[in-house]
């Protein structure tokens, strides 16, 4: 079983974000995240990039989870991220890079640009905080 998650959107592309917007999805190169708000959840999105904390990316590493790969991302917080989040330090953070296919590798992207990950990528996740993620079943044809 496969579950289709849209993580916690805290924050947007910065403006150190190289990206191409001629095709769609967006091809990114340099990934700058910038904090408006955060829920404290491990996995966060700005469409198209998704990014963890490196303590969750560890844990994908270490089941050796397929369709995923991790680089750096620049992350900065906003006026409005400090004066909501008073004296609150962010954890290192990583660009998590889905190259998979949907309902067939651990990590993937459906056809409507979701996030879908397997049984096996969920129990790593669920050990984390996604308290803030929309989870629903994969249906394959639908998502």
């Amino acid at each position: 079983m496969f579950k289709s998650i849209e993580p916690e959107v805290a924050g947007g592309l910065g403006k150190d974000t190289k990206l191409d917007t001629t095709t769609h999805p967006p091809v990114v190169f340099y990934l700058h995240y910038e904090f408006y708000g955060w829920l404290d959840n491990d996995i966060l999105e700005s469409f198209p990039c998704f990014i963890v904390t490196d303590r969750l990316r560890e844990a994908i590493l270490d089941a050796r989870l397929s369709g995923v790969a991790f680089d750096h991302v620049k992350v900065t917080t906003t006026d409005e991220f400090e004066a909501f989040h008073p004296g609150v330090v962010l954890p290192p953070w990583s660009w998590m890079k889905i190259s998979g296919k949907a309902g067939m590798d651990d990590f993937g992207i459906s056809d409507k640009l979701r996030l879908v990950v397997s049984e096996k990528a969920f129990g790593v996740l669920s050990l984390f905080n996604i308290s803030a993620a929309d989870v629903e079943d994969f249906m394959q044809n639908t998502q």
